[in-house]
């Protein structure tokens, strides 16, 4: 065979093949389009990464948290958001389900339970001797500290005044001041109960200075709680607490770690890696009582299962240390007129739990029809009003935790001619001080500008936190307190009276049910007030009562049967051996997270157990915002219609998700976006961005948010 033979023969080989070759991509085209595109997300939106995304990247690897059990998606729950829309009730049985994890842990707890004791002998000392109890958090844990005093502590030394006899004896023993001796506070002071305030939580600083504030010393008792575990203002609350022995002439950590309690609910492992955390791990000064029950319901919601625990616990460890305390010198007959029957065992104590938790789900079919009542309240633009009076902060502290982990307007100031809101809290007070007084049981507390705003300026070495926390010290002084108004009085009457269609929920804790049958009570009033201007009316009983007794007063109430209109839940907790009050406080806590949860799941705030409507309104949060953006956006490139549609394209990286996450914290804030996630804006922005193989502006990113939402863009963008 010639060589020109060969060489055709070769040519036309050749030539079939690629046609061959050819022919097979057209067919793979058929089924799958196949990305050219190599673009980054950054460029197709022509971002540049702002400074502060820079930063935050490489400098703030110390709060990107992914990486702890409170931040990772709960296996019940895993499609809440479908199934809670198609079934309210299988919804929320899922949430509680979560809450059995506390179950298991207490039981645990209940067999190991020497640092627990240990805590309940200082606090007990510290009652002897008169020192201070001071029990700090942040956040959610920092309304823990508050509720510890305004709820628990200061209601039962009020109640105990009125027994002149008994109260002499204590007088004897304990002092006049024992009212004063335990001290709740909270990140940013009584301020931040309303709303966090930017850049205190990230500060060391503040926590040493509100211990200086509050006139904390050596030898008080110091309990400081951070669901995390990794909270930088507590942290530097209990090293500050330490740094007070160190500084003596003798430290010996034996002593001190009977003065000062870390409580966390992370496993020690997933905290090592930050040095904030690892530092309180590894001091042999303080004790640290862990108290992880595992992932949460709502992916990094600790306000649910995290914050429940540790408000039953240091409660009940409260409690312990009362009964302990009093029984030295008051007879058994007088412990009893306190509601101590029996002497308390702290292990019986915390298995008390479980029933608790079973007598909440025993309603959860009224539960359910409370939770789609509120949701459709919201759904035609109408607004809520919750009234309450021993479970006053138990309501307030959800309702107020709405706002940052939803992406809610916080409550409405004195200042606003119309409600923005969905929610509000009244109490029986003629205004708004009497309010507050009822609120916490003493005065209003907030930062003196004097005493914090040098340090500030002085030791805050980064820029933008000593900005946003100088920035937030000019919100949290006593003024404060004058912008807002939770009184059932004429303020509240006359600028936020109910409207039809709105919601009033009473919610009335033993035994204030007795107040259903009296026509001029307040909890009538406000019954008859929403009812007569066309509003719905929920009513939530927790009650020692038998349901014979709590029917028989329902029927006292004009027209509250009323089909579909109505709604009412009723839980029966005894009050024995519970002198505080705690089992009831928490039956109603765990009802309120889940009904709240489950409300912002059927308005779509919720993408499977994921809190997509995040405020990152802090060095956590923006972490948790960036991580949600980054796992959401991949997730949906690595679908296989996405992938069908739209061809192959590789995950966004961390960064990105952050430098698109700040470009729209920064064009958010300058609009007037309502409710706008900025997670919810960034995941639409960037898929939308890809799809389309071009940057999506924002006005129109926006206007997707607004007018689809990002849970139905997610299900049509994957079912086309």
């Amino acid at each position: 065979m010639s060589s020109r033979l060969i060489f055709f023969t070769f040519f036309l080989a050749l030539v079939s093949l690629l046609l061959g070759f050819q022919v097979f991509s057209i067919c793979q085209q058929e089924t799958q389009v196949v990305s050219t595109t190599k673009v980054s997300i950054l460029n197709l939106l022509r971002i540049s990464p702002s400074s502060e995304s820079i930063d935050y990247v490489q400098n703030k690897t110390q709060f990107q948290l992914h990486t702890l059990l409170t931040e990772q998606r709960h296996k019940k729950t895993w499609d809440l958001s479908k199934r809670i829309q198609k079934d309210c009730k299988s919804g929320l049985r899922l949430l509680f389900s979560v809450d059995e994890d506390i179950v298991e842990k207490l039981k645990a707890l209940a067999i190991e339970k020497e640092t627990l004791e240990q805590a309940v002998q200082a606090i007990e000392q510290a009652l002897l001797s008169k020192q201070k109890i001071y029990i700090y958090g942040c956040g959610a844990t920092g309304r823990l500290a508050k509720q510890m005093e305004s709820t628990f502590w200061r209601p039962f030394w009020q109640k105990v005044r009125k027994k002149r006899r008994i109260w002499s004896k204590i007088q004897l023993h304990l002092g006049d001041s024992i009212e004063n001796q335990l001290i709740g506070e909270m990140t940013g002071g009584d301020r931040a109960l309303i709303s966090s305030l930017e850049g205190f939580e990230d500060l060391q600083l503040i926590g040493r200075l509100q211990l200086e504030d509050r006139e904390v010393e050596k030898g008080d008792v110091v309990i400081c709680v951070t669901e995390g575990g990794e909270t930088s203002s507590v942290i530097g609350t209990i090293l500050a607490a330490l740094d007070q022995w160190r500084t003596a002439e003798s430290y010996d950590p034996e002593k001190t770690k009977k003065k000062l309690y870390f409580i966390y609910n992370n496993p020690d492992e997933n905290l090592r890696p930050f040095n904030r955390s690892r530092r309180i791990l590894e001091e042999p000064g303080i004790t640290k009582i862990n108290l992880t029950t595992g992932s949460q319901s709502i992916t990094g919601s600790t306000r649910m299962q995290a914050t429940t625990i540790e408000t039953f616990v240091v409660g009940n460890i409260l409690q312990q240390a009362l009964d302990r305390s009093l029984r030295k010198f008051l007879s058994k007959k007088e412990m009893a007129a306190l509601g101590f029957k029996s002497e308390l065992r702290l292990e019986d104590k915390l298995k008390e739990f479980s029933n608790i938790l079973k007598q909440v789900k025993a309603s959860l079919s009224a539960i359910a029809k409370f939770t789609q009542l509120e949701a459709q309240t919201y759904k035609t633009e109408n607004f809520s009003t919750y009234f309450a009076q021993k479970g006053l902060i138990t309501v307030f502290i959800d309702s107020t935790e709405r706002s940052p982990t939803f992406r809610l307007f916080p409550l409405d100031t004195v200042r606003q001619a119309k409600r923005k809101s969905w929610i509000q809290v009244w109490t029986p007070a003629a205004n708004l001080q009497d309010a507050w007084q009822a609120f916490l049981g003493r005065p209003f507390r907030g930062l003196s500008p004097e005493f914090y705003r040098k340090p500030f300026e002085d030791e805050i070495d980064d820029a933008y936190l000593k900005k946003a926390a100088l920035e937030s010290l000019k919100n949290a002084g006593n003024n404060q307190q004058f912008l807002y108004d939770f009184s059932f009085a004429d303020f509240n009457l006359k600028n936020r009276e109910p409207a039809q269609g709105d919601l009033g929920v009473a919610v009335l804790i033993s035994p204030e049910e007795a107040e259903l049958g009296k026509k001029n009570s307040d909890i009538r009033k406000f019954i008859d007030l929403f009812s007569k201007k066309g509003a719905s009316v929920a009513i939530i009983l927790i009650t020692d009562k038998s349901s014979k007794k709590i029917s028989r007063l329902i029927r006292k109430i004009p027209d509250f049967g009323a089909e579909g209109k109505n709604s009412l839940i009723v839980v029966n907790i005894g009050t024995t051996n519970d002198p505080l009050g705690i089992n009831q406080r928490i039956a109603l806590k765990i009802l309120l997270n889940a009904h709240s949860t489950g409300v912002m799941a059927r308005l779509g705030k919720v993408i499977g157990n994921t809190m997509t409507n995040v405020s990152p309104s802090n060095l956590k949060l923006i972490g948790r915002a960036t991580y949600l953006i980054q796992s959401h956006v991949n997730d949906v490139l690595r679908h296989p219609q996405w992938v069908k549609l739209y061809g192959i394209r590789s995950p966004i990286s961390y960064g990105e998700a952050n430098a698109v996450l700040f470009d729209a914290i920064n064009y958010l804030k300058n609009k007037e976006a309502g409710q706008t996630a900025e997670v919810a804006f960034s995941i639409i922005r960037i898929l939308e961005s890809f799809r389309l193989e071009k940057g999506l502006i924002r006005s129109k990113t926006l206007n997707t948010v607004k007018e689809t939402g990002l849970s139905q863009y997610l299900s049509n963008v994957t079912s086309q």
